[in-house]
């Protein structure tokens, strides 16, 4: 069996970071100017792209797998290009192509714009049409499964619903464990303006929810006027949600906290990361905040932001971490104030200065870390458990990774909520309606698992009511 390809077709793979889902948007919206459609399979693209991270060395060893991994796309269709962009990419760039001699071409996290140019040079190449062999691609299910965990693809039934626009790029603090700004280059604030602009368009494409991006996101300075992230947050009334990522608790204000409560359509989260809780440590990772500094921004979002979970990145086994240097930082997780954390074991980058410093024995990091973890995840528990019984209202994702009967969608407050697709589900429909009222049934540490009860296109729109689904008595008897 064969089918036809009538358009070029480009596939965006992207690992890393909110700023890496926001540059693939970018090259998505810059292919399909080009005149390509955006494919949902590697198998199916003329061109694949992988977007790449390096911020931890695991990060780094998928996407070299994944490399490998589509190596067999070319071996089968030489006329097929693979290209490699992110911050791996910017660091290895000529490593990359001695590694893997099959890639076609590489870019920096500063050549999207080339990226872009490039896709448009190609896309003459692919005026006729390509054959594919169904039969053939059955054969390569492997190919969907990216090596080493799951990473997103840009195409999708309800990737519209979500917009990420960068308000920053690089990075300019320097933190001794990060390899971002050697990646990315120092702080560069795009014009106000410029973001209102995107921000308004992203709304009219579809976007129900949109998100800020940048390293240090909350930094962000408009060079005209002046205005600051709560200058600019304000500004935005399009979106019917309004989130970002990832904040620096040194450029957290009271007055710019006062100002985010001013803002009806933010999500009630922030995502403020700590890394550790020792002043010694964090001087050495060179976080320019203090403990206290840190706690102080805390309790700014408990008193004008009470409502929201406050959620964290917290580094275990940083060089130089004594046990009482871990102590502070399990103190601060066992008083309950994070409802979810990214915890992660030191990893060492190429070209930072605490990658030269003297390592902590793996097996005593090992154990921090079970400890960490083990109080977070009674913390996380206690959050989700909260959520039982009570409706939220979640903007849908898609269908459920795990369950194919089952959707699966985010709480304002990034908590992901499972339940079953209800009688009738179409895609199509659930995109043009996307604010689902879930019934929590039962919490987990993942998330939530409920009920949809009401669906609604807008957000503050109250919704039509969804049936309950059917009961199935056969399973009911088979279970007796």
């Amino acid at each position: 069996m064969h089918s036809l390809t009538a358009m070029a077709r480009v596939y965006i793979e992207t690992y890393g970071c909110q700023m890496n889902e926001a540059d693939s948007q970018y090259i998505a919206d810059r292919a399909l100017a080009a005149g390509y459609s955006l494919a949902q399979r590697p198998e199916e693209a003329n061109v694949v792209i992988l977007n790449t991270c390096t911020v931890r060395d695991n990060a780094e060893r998928r996407a070299y797998g994944r490399v490998h991994h589509l190596k067999l796309l070319k071996e089968r269709d030489p006329a097929m290009r693979l290209v490699v962009t992110g911050c791996l990419a910017e660091q290895d760039r000529d490593r990359m192509q001695r590694l893997a001699p099959h890639v076609d071409a590489v870019f920096g996290t500063k050549e999207l714009a080339q990226l872009g140019d490039r896709l448009g040079a190609w896309r003459t190449e692919y005026d006729a049409l390509r054959i594919v062999d169904d039969a053939h691609l059955a054969s390569e299910e492997f190919l969907r499964e990216p090596f080493g965990g799951k990473a997103d693809g840009i195409a999708g039934a309800f990737s519209h619903l979500r917009a990420f626009v960068t308000v920053q790029r690089g990075c300019s603090y320097y933190c001794t464990f990060c390899i971002v700004p050697h990646v990315r280059g120092r702080f560069d604030h795009r014009p106000m303006d410029a973001i209102v602009s995107e921000v308004r368009t992203s709304v009219e494409r579809g976007a129900r929810e949109v998100m800020l991006v940048g390293q240090t996101v909350n930094a962000w300075r408009d060079a005209a006027s002046g205005a600051d992230f709560g200058d600019l947050c304000r500004a935005l009334t399009d979106p019917e949600r309004l989130t970002f990522i990832s904040p620096h608790p040194k450029d957290f204000s009271e007055t710019m906290i006062r100002a985010l409560a001013g803002v009806p359509s933010m999500n009630p989260r922030v995502h403020l990361p700590l890394q550790s809780g020792s002043d010694l440590i964090l001087r050495r990772m060179n976080r320019k905040y203090t403990r206290a500094a840190f706690m102080e921004r805390v309790e700014w979002i408990r008193r004008y932001l009470p409502h929201w979970a406050v959620t964290t990145d917290i580094i275990v086994g940083f060089p130089g971490e004594s046990e009482d240097d871990f102590a502070q930082t399990l103190e601060i997780v066992e008083s309950g104030v994070f409802a979810n954390a990214f915890t992660f074991i030191y990893s060492q980058r190429r070209g930072t200065p605490a990658a030269r410093w003297e390592q902590i024995p793996h097996a005593v990091v090992a154990e921090r870390f079970r400890r960490l973890v083990d109080a977070q995840n009674a913390v996380t528990q206690a959050y989700h458990a909260s959520k039982t019984g009570k409706v939220s209202r979640c903007l849908i994702v898609g269908t459920s990774k795990k369950d194919e009967t089952k959707l699966a969608a985010k709480s304002g407050d990034n908590v992901t909520v499972i339940a079953p697709k209800p009688t009738g589900y179409d895609e199509g429909e659930y995109a043009r309606t996307p604010w689902l009222d879930i019934e929590v049934e039962a919490s987990h540490l993942w998330g939530c698992t409920g009920r949809v009860v009401r669906r609604a296109e807008r957000v503050n729109e109250e919704g039509l009511a969804v049936a309950r689904p059917p009961v199935n008595l056969l399973l009911l008897s088979s279970r007796a």
